[in-house]
């Protein structure tokens, strides 16, 4: 019976390392809504008194239009899109097919009304507010120092 028993772990063990080398790994830093993906959302150190912190990110994989109306995280009041001829609403079209890459240099999120500092090698928790994916839960990541 234990040698029966061993040799069924032994299999289990067999089939699960084969699964995981045909699957795609999931990488902790993407965050799937119905209609799209976002990768690594992140912002660098901030002091206790700064006014701002920037949002950057990838979105892609993008299966429908849709718009960015939201952003609600503990440490920042309020947000807005931020950028080049952005304007401050917080409504952003996400079009179908097209990847979107929110950087300090182009559009952006802002999060504005910091409630703390937000510390090197922290994670935080965001939530994204799509018009039509509804709310996507995801981690920001503070990876860079000013």
């Amino acid at each position: 019976m234990s040698f029966t028993m061993s040799r069924r772990h032994v299999l289990h063990a067999g089939l699960a390392l084969g699964a995981s080398a045909v699957l795609p790994a999931a990488r902790a830093c993407e965050f799937f809504s119905p209609n799209l993906r976002v990768t690594h959302p992140w912002t660098r150190v901030t002091a206790a008194n700064a006014p701002f912190a920037v949002v950057c990110m990838h979105i892609d994989q993008v299966t429908a239009n849709d718009r960015l109306i939201g952003v609600e995280t503990p440490v920042a009041t309020r947000a807005e899109i931020g950028g080049i001829s952005t304007g401050r609403d917080m409504s952003l079209l996400i079009e179908r097919g097209r990847d979107l890459d929110l950087s300090e240099q182009g559009v952006h999120v802002r999060l504005l009304g910091l409630t703390q500092a937000l510390l090197i090698a922290r994670t935080y928790p965001m939530s994204l507010i799509f018009e039509k994916g509804g709310v996507l839960a995801v981690e920001l990541n503070v990876d860079y120092e000013t």
